[in-house]
């Protein structure tokens, strides 16, 4: 997809942008005034903590894209994200405020994100074309490999499973407008990005296939704002149909359609994946964290933050929500790459 490169950049910097909005407007509001025992925040207090580590985590998403599923960029990709979010607690314990210091961060990060990506266009110049052609298999320009293609599939995966727990964000009181706001802002984000990164791993780029995008950047935008209009606690069942018309609709893009239509066994399964398949690495991510792995109470005290209350706990549901993408990818990341002479 020759698009795949300005788009993933531009949604980089879009999440660069969003996560410089949510240190300096969203993360002050969440802070408690004072650190007597009475006042010490609980369950999801620091909401915008995780919508912001999930912007950071959408800045290599759309790398990873840009650089078409190319291992030459997804690792300094994920390198970036891991400084990205040491830089964030250093930024947060300095409680910035304001719009100059909002259009200070999003000029910063921008820069950053731009000196990257132009060393990594520069070391591919002279290297490998764009793509990494398969050659091996189909002779042809322009059909990304297996390997490229993979990475793009669990990305959109990744962003996927993201977008179910940033549509999903609640807080103690779920009173708050801003919450409502870097919510559906960061599942939109999240959306197009496992969407763009899903139809970049399609062997060929079609018409059906774009019309499929379409379609299903628009109902899954729907479904996110479904979850938002759900009363909080009644948010599960508009989540589970979420993820699994999201990423049924991932691998729907991204998988081989041999003789110009898909396996629809193959998707069935697929489905019953995305049904499943998030819930359970969820809970299955969510419950070691809470039992035995403080993440996100160190998170809280590095970045110097009233520590969360006795009776509740601090859980990172963003990185909860990372590892779960990661999960699905495994089982949803494998496009077949058989019989591509018929791909259309």
């Amino acid at each position: 997809m020759r698009s795949a490169r300005p788009v993933g950049l531009l949604l980089s910097a879009a999440a660069v942008v969003l996560w410089a909005y949510g240190m300096t407007r969203w993360q002050p509001l969440t802070e408690p005034l004072g650190p007597w025992s009475e006042r010490l925040p609980g369950n999801n207090a620091y909401w915008a903590r995780d919508l912001r580590f999930m912007a950071i985590m959408a800045v290599p998403l759309g790398l990873v894209l840009a650089g078409r599923g190319q291992r030459r960029w997804g690792g300094p990709a994920v390198v970036l994200g891991g400084c990205w979010i040491a830089a964030d607690v250093v930024v947060d314990r300095a409680d910035p405020i304001g719009v100059r210091a909002t259009v200070l961060l999003a000029v910063a990060g921008c820069a950053v994100l731009g000196a990257l990506a132009g060393m990594l266009w520069w070391r591919e110049r002279g290297a490998q074309p764009a793509w990494d052609y398969d050659r091996q298999s189909t002779g042809e320009r322009g059909t990304p490999s297996a390997a490229a293609r993979r990475v793009l599939t669990g990305a959109a995966c990744v962003a996927g499973v993201l977008t179910l727990v940033a549509a999903g964000m609640e807080s103690p009181t779920d009173r708050e407008p801003e919450l409502n706001q870097g919510a559906l802002v960061t599942a939109a984000l999240l959306v197009a990005l496992a969407v763009g990164a899903a139809l970049a791993a399609a062997p060929a780029r079609t018409g059906a296939r774009v019309g499929l995008a379409a379609g299903l950047t628009v109902a899954a935008l729907l479904g996110v704002g479904l979850v938002r209009a759900a009363a909080p606690g009644e948010r599960f069942l508009p989540e589970v149909g979420l993820g699994a018309v999201l990423l049924t609709g991932v691998t729907l893009l991204a998988w081989d359609w041999p003789g110009g239509r898909p396996v629809w066994r193959h998707h069935a399964l697929a489905a019953l994946i995305a049904l499943v398949g998030p819930v359970v690495f969820l809970v299955a991510t969510a419950v070691p964290m809470m039992l035995m792995l403080p993440i996100g109470a160190t998170f809280t005290s590095l970045a110097g933050n009233s520590p969360i209350n006795a009776a509740d706990s601090d859980v990172l549901v963003s990185l909860v929500g990372l590892i779960a993408g990661l999960g699905v990818a495994v089982l949803l990341a494998r496009p077949s790459v058989e019989d591509r002479r018929r791909l259309s």
